[in-house]
């Protein structure tokens, strides 16, 4: 069995896969970074770069949600980094504790051993009657009985020598520290850019720019209130469901509550709400929603809101909600031109620096990632309708031009989010990995979980690790 991905989402199937006390399986596992288990997310080395879930949910394992809390009180200085289960630990340390899920499969005798790490990059993936072949930069080719696609978050391609990518190059780049730097987008990337300027003792002016001007919102220590399952109005078109969305908020505040309580409360629902959403509501809630309620769902770490706040307070960041127009300039200094939300008039600004933080592709024909490209070029894979990302079936089967599902060419992780839409937190990531490595080792249907209601009620906060 072959996992293209080495990820997060990667490492949490080929666990899954070798944990079965019952299989021979064999896993090779492809990554084309040198460390196993960071991906985009966790690879930052940035101490100031937390996670925007508290400890307490990130248990890569389903079945034992306290798993990453334990974990971390065995780690040197781990009380330090965490002294109760609200805390928000650095990204990295989530990343040690992905890459010590399958050490041990590592330190086996080579004899008994059954995962097979290769650093590569992944060129192409083809299918065939007898199973897949995996080929790589090197020339070298993999074959197998099936193939999972786990390639996480697809960052977007700078779209000109002015636009840097937060991703590849997370530290500062080589300007002047008194230089006025633009940043593309409002959300979590921003912020974790902008605490690596700060970091770095920039002092320049920093603007930070989306159509909207809109940030994510803190975490609290808040709980999920009570919704049941039939209080919630599935199937219903988007306006219906945003007004009984908000009453439901209005409500909850009206008894002392937050409206992160029913954010949270929404959680076991989230996969079920949109696989049932009309294509319409869903085309809508893209174009018009989508950005509110990122900023409301993906929320910040407190002391990342507290240091991002400090910053806007002091005049150093400045958000603004504009589109920006055009780049023109020389390679030293350049001048942005854009045009403010609800204005026609041009403005400029003199930049040294343009970081584009503005998120992952938004049409997965435009990735970057050789593998996936391949699929589409041999017709072994195909956009959904909104272009959002590859076309899976409800068992994560990936779906050709033709229409079939594929028996041996599989997905899971961030690439889904046409199918699953709520796709980049672990806890949904880990019940999907669950599920599939269920399906492949004993050809049971997979039924993808919801997140288990009673438990979120017990444990709030699940969000979006990225």
């Amino acid at each position: 069995m072959i996992i293209v991905g080495g990820g997060a989402s990667g490492v949490l199937l080929a666990y899954q896969l070798l944990q079965h006390p019952d299989s021979d399986v064999r896993v090779t596992l492809i990554e084309k970074r040198s460390e196993i288990g960071r991906g985009l997310a966790y690879h930052t080395g940035n101490a100031d770069h937390l996670l925007n879930v508290r400890a307490a949910n990130m248990s890569a394992l389903p079945d034992d949600p306290d798993h990453f809390w334990r974990w971390l009180s065995t780690q040197e200085h781990g009380e330090r980094l965490c002294p109760d289960p609200f805390c928000f630990v650095p990204r990295r340390v989530y990343g040690d504790y992905i890459a010590s899920l399958i050490a041990p499969h590592l330190a086996e005798a080579d004899g008994a051993r059954r995962l097979t790490i290769i650093r590569g990059e992944c060129v192409a993936v083809s299918e065939g009657r007898s199973g897949v072949t995996v080929s790589l930069a090197d020339g070298t080719r993999q074959l197998g009985d099936v193939a999972v696609l786990a390639t996480g978050h697809d960052a977007a391609i700078p779209r000109s020598a002015w636009h840097a990518d937060p991703w590849i190059s997370p530290s500062v780049p080589g300007f002047s520290q008194d230089a006025t730097v633009l940043i593309l987008g409002t959300g979590l990337t921003m912020a974790d850019y902008v605490l690596s300027l700060l970091r770095a003792g920039h002092r320049g002016p920093i603007v930070a720019m989306s159509r909207r001007g809109l940030m994510a919102r803190g975490h609290r220590r808040i709980s999920p209130c009570k919704i049941s399952e039939d209080e919630v109005p599935f199937g219903a078109k988007g306006s219906t469901l945003l007004h009984w969305f908000r009453q439901r908020i209005a409500a909850h505040i009206a008894e002392g509550g937050d409206w992160r309580g029913v954010i949270d409360a929404v959680r076991p629902f989230s996969h079920r709400l949109w696989h049932e959403l009309p294509q319409a509501s869903k085309r809508a809630f893209l174009e018009h929603a989508r950005a509110w309620w990122d900023v409301h769902r993906h929320r910040m770490a407190p002391e990342v809101e507290e240091r991002v706040a400090r910053a806007i307070a002091d005049g150093q960041l400045r958000i603004a909600a504009a589109k920006l127009v055009k780049i023109a300039g020389g390679t030293i200094g350049g001048r942005a031109h854009y045009r403010r939300r609800g204005r026609s008039e041009i403005e400029t600004l003199e930049v040294s620096a343009v970081i584009d933080c503005t998120g992952i592709v938004r049409d997965p024909r435009a990735t970057a990632n050789p593998a996936v490209r391949s699929l589409f070029d041999q017709g072994l894979a195909r956009c959904d309708p909104l272009r959002i990302g590859i076309e899976v079936t409800a068992d994560c089967a990936v779906v050709g031009a033709d229409g079939a599902p594929s028996q041996r060419l599989f997905a899971i992780g961030p690439l889904t989010r046409a199918a699953f839409w709520e796709i980049m937190a672990i806890p949904d990531i880990r019940s999907q990995c669950a599920a599939l490595a269920g399906k492949l080792l004993q050809g049971r249907p997979i039924v993808v979980p919801a997140l288990d209601a009673p438990a979120l009620a017990a444990a709030p906060d699940h969000q979006a690790a990225m």
